[in-house]
């Protein structure tokens, strides 16, 4: 069973993210192909990472290794496919239109050495931060990083007015500790808190309110 938490956000750099997360991290970008622009990025921890590719493979979730290998970033690759295809497909149905991404692609980064590659164009990011629980095996964290400005097209479309309008202010106040309704359901449309109405893959990782069995 896995459970992620309804997420906290905040307005970050890439320098903030070097310092605060300076550790090897699996990074998975996920580019938007149909209904959308731009990108999004899952950052979890190289450990959770390698138990998650074992618990993918049949094993009970061990990781003691000192990297992971190749199978084991294709094993994550798949359970990050099938957990972004779940919740494009719900992001479809909220915006009222066909959204569609392509395969994810993975790099294993020490972010206190180096940043995020994909991402090296932008100077703040959205940080949208979940906390994952896998039964008795992970209690960790998940962050998925946006663009500002791809925050901002996707909130202008929630509130049907345009980016100049609701962007800017919106995702400032995303950033408060404690913020207002309003933002507090714009939180809730991104791709990791969304719940799908229907699973796209027939696979063992299904998305129920949060939860994942």
């Amino acid at each position: 069973k896995v459970s992620i938490t309804t997420p906290m956000v905040t307005v970050t750099t890439p320098e903030k993210l070097r310092s605060e997360y300076p550790r090897p991290y699996v990074v998975v970008e996920v580019d938007y192909t149909e209904g959308l622009q731009g990108s999004n990025i899952l950052i979890v921890k190289e450990s959770d990472a390698g138990i998650i590719a074992d618990l993918m493979m049949g094993g009970p979730g061990s990781f003691k290794q000192t990297t992971l290998s190749e199978i084991d970033m294709s094993a994550v690759g798949e359970a990050m496919n099938q957990m972004m295809g779940s919740a494009t497909t719900s992001l479809s149905s909220m915006f009222n239109r066909r959204i569609d991404i392509a395969p994810p692609s993975l790099t294993l980064v020490d972010l206190g050495k180096s940043g995020l590659e994909p991402t090296s164009e932008y100077k703040e990011f959205v940080a949208i931060k979940f906390k994952m629980e896998i039964e008795n095996l992970v209690d960790s964290e998940i962050m998925q990083i946006i663009p500002v400005e791809s925050a901002k097209n996707m909130i202008a479309l929630l509130m049907g007015t345009s980016t100049e309008e609701s962007g800017a202010e919106a995702v400032l106040e995303m950033s408060d500790p404690e913020p207002p309704v309003q933002p507090a359901q714009v939180v809730r449309s991104s791709p990791l808190a969304a719940e799908p109405k229907a699973p796209v893959v027939n696979q063992s990782w299904e998305q129920s309110s949060y939860e994942y069995e």
